[in-house]
């Protein structure tokens, strides 16, 4: 049996990609889950109910930290207690610094970095009352190394692994640790947009897109899929792993390792 059964995970941008593979494979655990994201919000809801778990959605802004703050309340209303949260809510651009827009610059440190210390900011003291909690922050290779054209969402994943450690240090002598998950390309709704433009622009199939993007920087040459980053986020809830603490954990194919 499980024994993350019957505990309860907030997944921030839950409804599609990482977050979704996230809540399900808590979901087949037995944990409840509160989903929120601004993707096609049914059919992430019937995929986790299908596990049989309970399970609502809040609809909060990732940008707002006063529907941050009620999104937080509103799961320990519901569920009783958040005993996991994993912050993986994300947005994307691409420009060259001095090309990058402020409004998009703000946008990202808005919703990749700020809306986790919030989040964390309002979930830390239910678990320290209760004395266990799991924290795990999606961040990405670009939380250990650089892109060009990047440096919103690579200063928002670099802020995300720092916050990560003193969130683990300040919660050392306690029974809730943090991590970050580091993943490498993964097939997500954000990538394929990726993908699809790189086509266009370099006038070649999206299967022939695909492969050049990977041959740039993931070794393996395969995708990391949600499920096995799933995976890797219930080995971080469970007891095998209490003593991994602050830890930037990549699954990249190999990425990092050049």
């Amino acid at each position: 049996m499980s024994t993350l059964k019957g505990k309860t995970a907030l997944v921030t941008g839950s409804t599609s990609g990482i977050g979704l593979g996230m809540a399900v494979a808590l979901a087949k655990q037995g944990v409840n889950i509160m989903v929120n994201g601004f993707g096609d919000k049914e059919v992430a809801l019937k995929q986790i109910k299908d596990c049989g778990v309970e399970l609502d959605y809040h609809g909060a802004d990732m940008s707002k930290p006063a529907e941050i703050e009620d999104l937080i309340k509103q799961t320990e209303k519901r569920f009783g207690a958040l005993d996991i949260l994993i912050n993986n809510a994300g947005i994307q651009y691409t420009a060259n610094i001095e090309d990058f827009p402020a409004d998009k610059w703000d946008a990202i440190i808005a919703i990749n970095l700020s809306s986790a210390f919030h989040t964390t900011h309002h979930a830390l003291p239910g678990m320290k009352k209760r004395n266990w909690g799991r924290i795990i922050n999606i961040a990405s290779v670009h939380g250990l190394v650089a892109s060009t054209q990047k440096v919103a969402y690579i200063a928002a994943k670099h802020g995300i692994v720092g916050m990560t450690k003193v969130t683990a240090l300040e919660t050392a002598r306690t029974g809730i640790t943090c991590n970050a998950i580091c993943p490498g390309w993964v097939l997500t709704p954000l990538v394929q947009q990726q993908v699809d433009a790189r086509a266009e622009r370099d006038h070649v199939s999206v299967e022939a897109a695909k492969i050049a993007l990977l041959s740039e920087k993931q070794p393996s040459g395969e995708f990391v899929t949600p499920e096995q980053l799933g995976a890797l986020a219930v080995f971080l809830c469970g007891p095998d792993a209490s003593e991994v603490r602050g830890v930037a954990w990549n699954m990249d194919g190999g990425w990092t390792a050049q």
